[in-house]
């Protein structure tokens, strides 16, 4: 079963690395550096079902991206990254950095993403 999934980061090169990674778990992969555009892109893209985002960034951060994505999108699975901000919320969180193996064992724990 293919995903589709949503990563933000305000960061391009963490972006990219992210994305590669998920690419490389079979994801099918959209990307966006704001809060803003992410829920733009949520709002045209029906097929995401996973969002992972960076708690922080400026404007919009994370968690509150996370609570505008779930009155969205109810359904959405949400991962969090952070590199230094607590957990929050119940949401699922992994600690950047991290491996490629820690992401897919994150994914596969928490949303089922083999």
């Amino acid at each position: 079963m293919s995903h589709t999934v949503l990563v933000v980061d305000d960061d391009p090169g963490v972006l990219d690395v992210i994305v590669g990674m998920l690419e490389d778990l079979g994801c099918e992969v959209t990307s966006a550096q704001s809060g803003r555009d992410a829920l733009d892109r949520l709002g045209q893209n029906e097929n995401i079902s996973i969002l992972i985002t960076d708690i922080n960034m400026p404007g919009m951060d994370g968690h509150e991206l996370a609570e505008l994505a779930k009155r969205l999108r109810p359904g959405l699975n949400i991962l969090q990254l952070s590199g230094r901000e607590p957990r929050r919320g119940g949401l699922p969180m992994i600690r950047k950095p991290f491996s490629f193996e820690e992401l897919a064992d994150t994914m596969q724990r928490t949303i089922g993403v083999r």
